[in-house]
C-alpha cells in the first residue's frame, strides 16, 4: 500500500476514533439527564438535583470535546479524501447538512437553557430543554449513521448520463439495508457506555466517601441500565452479523479468519493470523459454531477469504478487534448482572466498587473495537462497490501527513488525559 494512502487512513482513523468517544457518551447520557431531571421535578429530593448538576457538567464537557473533534474531522474530507465528495457528494453533502441544520442547531439552542437556565425558567421548561437536547443528540446519530450505513450498503442512488451519482430515492438512501440495525446498535452502545461511566465514577466516589447517598443511587442506576441494555445489544449484534453476512460477506470472513469457504465452519476463539500464508497458527476453535451463529445451521455454508480475490479487508485487525469487542461485552454483562443483583440486596463491597471503577471507560474500548471491525472491515472500499479508498485519496505527501499525524497524536493524547482527569476530579468532589 502507498505510504501516503496508509498515513491518510491512519490520520483519519485517529480523528474519527477520537471523535466517536464523546458522542458515545453524550447520546446515552443526555437521556439519563432527562430521567434525573424528571425524578427531581417529581420527588424534590436533593439527591436527584445533585446528581443532575454533576452529570450535566460531564455532558457539557463531553459535548464540547465532540464538537471540537468533529470540526477537525470534517476538514479532513477536503484534505485527505477530496475524491469522496467529488464522487458521492450529492448524497453525502445533504445528509451531513441535515445533521447540522436539524440536530446540531436543536442541541445548541436548548443546551444554554439546560446548563444555565435552571433558576431562570420554570421546571417544566427546563425539563423540556433537557429533553430537546437529548432528542438532538439522537437525531444527530440518525443522520450520521444514515450516511455511514449507506457507505456500507449503498442503495437508492442512480448514475446520471454524466456519471454523477445522485439520490434516486432519499427514503431508500437513508433507510438502506444496514441502517436500522446499525443505528440501534450504536444507540445501545452509547447507553451502555454512559451507564458504565455513571456507575464507574459513582463507584470511584464511593471509594472516597462511603456515605454519599447520591453516588450510591447513580451506581445502582448505572448497573441496572447496563444489566438491561447489554443482553439487548447481544441480540441486536447477532442480527447485525446476519445482515453483514448477507451484504458484506468478506467482512465476516475476516472477522472469523475463515480462509476457505466451508460448511460447518468452526468458531475461532483465538489464533495468530498469518496473512501471507492464509493460515491461523495456534488456533483454538469450537467446531461448527461459526456456521451455527451465522447461518443458524450446524452445516451452514460460510464464505471464506478465497472467494473475494483482492477485494477483502486486512484480516488481522478485524479479527482481533472483533474479539476485543465481544470480550469486553462479556465482562460488561457479567459485572452489570452481578452488580444489579448485589446492589439491590446489600451495600456495595469494596471489591465490587473497584470492579466498577476499573470498568468506567470500558464502553470506549468496546466502541472503538466495534468501529475498527466495521470500518476496516469495509476495505478496500470507501463506498462499497462504488468508490475504492485509494480512488478518493488526496495529493498530500507522506511527509506532510506524517508531520500532521504526529501533531494530532500529541494534541489528542493531551486532550484525552485532561478530559479523564477533569471528570474523575468532578466525581471525587
Amino acid at each position: 500500500m502507498d505510504e501516503a494512502l496508509l498515513l491518510a487512513r491512519i490520520q483519519f482513523g485517529l480523528n474519527i476514533g477520537f471523535h466517536i468517544l464523546f458522542p458515545s457518551i453524550t447520546i446515552g447520557l443526555a437521556w439519563f439527564l432527562v430521567y434525573f431531571r424528571i425524578r427531581y421535578e417529581r420527588t424534590r429530593e436533593a439527591a436527584w438535583l445533585d446528581t443532575y448538576r454533576l452529570w450535566v457538567k460531564v455532558f457539557a464537557l463531553s459535548f464540547a470535546m465532540g464538537v471540537v473533534s468533529g470540526i477537525t474531522m470534517s476538514f479532513q474530507f477536503g484534505t485527505n479524501w477530496p475524491g469522496f465528495m467529488l464522487a458521492v457528494g450529492n448524497i453525502a453533502g445533504p445528509l451531513l447538512a441535515y445533521e447540522v441544520l436539524t440536530a446540531f442547531f436543536l442541541e445548541a439552542t436548548f443546551l444554554g437553557v439546560m446548563l444555565f437556565g435552571m433558576n431562570r425558567v420554570s421546571g417544566r421548561v427546563h425539563v423540556l430543554s433537557t429533553l430537546m437536547v437529548a432528542g438532538g443528540t439522537t437525531l444527530s446519530a440518525f443522520w450520521i449513521l444514515a450516511l455511514n450505513s449507506w457507505m456500507h450498503t449503498p442503495v437508492g442512488h442512480v448514475v446520471t448520463a454524466g456519471d454523477e451519482i445522485i439520490a434516486g430515492s432519499w427514503l431508500e438512501v437513508i433507510f438502506n439495508p444496514s441502517f436500522p440495525l446499525r443505528l440501534t446498535h450504536m444507540l445501545l452502545a452509547s447507553g451502555i457506555t454512559a451507564a458504565f461511566l455513571v456507575a464507574g465514577l459513582s463507584a470511584w466516589r464511593l471509594l472516597k466517601a462511603r456515605d454519599d447517598s447520591s453516588a450510591l443511587v447513580t451506581l445502582r442506576f448505572g448497573a441496572r441500565v447496563a444489566a438491561l441494555l447489554v443482553p439487548v445489544q447481544i441480540v441486536v449484534g447477532d442480527l447485525h452479523g446476519l445482515n453483514t453476512l448477507e451484504y458484506q460477506p468478506a467482512k465476516i470472513a475476516a472477522m472469523e479468519a475463515l480462509w476457505e469457504t466451508r460448511r460447518g465452519a468452526p468458531l475461532v476463539l483465538f489464533a495468530i493470523v498469518d496473512e501471507e500464508t492464509g493460515t491461523n497458527n495456534f488456533s483454538i476453535e469450537i467446531p461448527k459454531l461459526a456456521s451455527l451463529i451465522l447461518t443458524h445451521q450446524l452445516e451452514g455454508e460460510v464464505l471464506g477469504i478465497d472467494e473475494f480475490g483482492d477485494d477483502h479487508p486486512p484480516v488481522t485487525p478485524v479479527f482481533i478487534a472483533f474479539r476485543v469487542m465481544v470480550g469486553v461485552g462479556v465482562l460488561m454483562l457479567a459485572l452489570s448482572w452481578i452488580g444489579a443483583w448485589r446492589l439491590g440486596r446489600s451495600p456495595p463491597s469494596k471489591a465490587l466498587l473497584w470492579c466498577f471503577a476499573a470498568m468506567t471507560f470500558s464502553g470506549w474500548i468496546a466502541v472503538l473495537a466495534g468501529w475498527i471491525t466495521t470500518e476496516i472491515g469495509r476495505q478496500p472500499w470507501l463506498v462499497t462497490g462504488i468508490l475504492r479508498t485509494a480512488e478518493a485519496a488526496g495529493e498530500a505527501s507522506g511527509a506532510e501527513l506524517g508531520a500532521s499525524l504526529t501533531g494530532y497524536v500529541l494534541i489528542y493524547s493531551l486532550l484525552l488525559l485532561s478530559y479523564m482527569v477533569v471528570i474523575t476530579h468532578l466525581a471525587r468532589r
